[in-house]
């Protein structure tokens, strides 16, 4: 099944990490992929726009199947293989909606994330502005507060060691969120201010999809303290 499989993928991406852990959580290893740099614009090659118009990674195919958004994909797999290696949709009505309903917070978690993380590279440096750096900072501030809040309720509820975002188990709401957060504490993220973040983040670091599709780029280089205020 999995050598039906293709992905292309940039390593410290968030959407690439998202379907790698997924086909890790299948137990689809053994597909075909392609690590590919983003700083040699090899994500604009005529290979990935081939599967992706966009000029994006990822750039996922099974079978004839093209599926190049990471929350697309995960779904699908999901769906495709639901008997295979982890439940990532819980049965519940109740676990499901909390499971889609912090699935695509991470959304908000992720853009308000880039706006600080990617601002010199998304902004020209003639538009720049100190007011709106601080207004970045300070909306990815309250943001990382509401997810510590989301934690320390779920944690409470659930009396576990290790808590998820939609429960007692892993489900696709991990998968979309941690990229997410591991990529705050790469930036630098506070450990002592964000405890319940930071307890997800070192628990889950260790479970063996995350460990075998950890960003070999960030293997090689350390981190950096841009949000060690925030």
């Amino acid at each position: 099944m999995a050598k039906d499989m293709t992905l292309l993928w940039g390593s410290g991406s968030p959407p690439c990490w998202r379907v790698m852990i997924a086909l890790e959580e299948k137990n689809l290893q053994g597909y075909n992929q392609k690590l590919l740099s983003f700083e040699k614009g090899e994500h604009k090659s005529q290979e990935v726009m081939s599967m992706n118009p966009r000029g994006q990674l990822p750039a996922f195919k099974h079978g004839e199947n093209v599926l190049n958004e990471s929350y697309a994909a995960c779904m699908y797999l999901e769906s495709q293989f639901k008997s295979q290696g982890t439940k990532l949709i819980p049965d519940c009505p109740k676990g499901q909606a909390m499971m889609y309903q912090r699935m695509f917070e991470a959304f908000a978690l992720t853009d308000k994330m880039a706006n600080v993380v990617y601002y010199n590279y998304k902004v020209p440096e003639g538009e720049r502005h100190d007011c709106a750096v601080k207004r970045n900072r300070e909306t990815l501030k309250a943001e990382a507060q509401m997810w510590e809040g989301y934690l320390q309720k779920i944690c409470a509820s659930a009396q576990e060691s290790c808590c998820f975002l939609a429960g007692k188990c892993f489900t696709l709401a991990d998968v979309a969120v941690f990229p997410s957060i591991a990529y705050l504490f790469r930036y630098g993220l506070s450990e002592e201010r964000y405890p319940k973040l930071a307890a997800y983040y070192n628990c889950l670091k260790e479970r063996p999809s995350i460990k075998a599709s950890w960003p070999p780029t960030w293997l090689e280089t350390p981190g950096q303290d841009l949000l060690k205020d925030l």
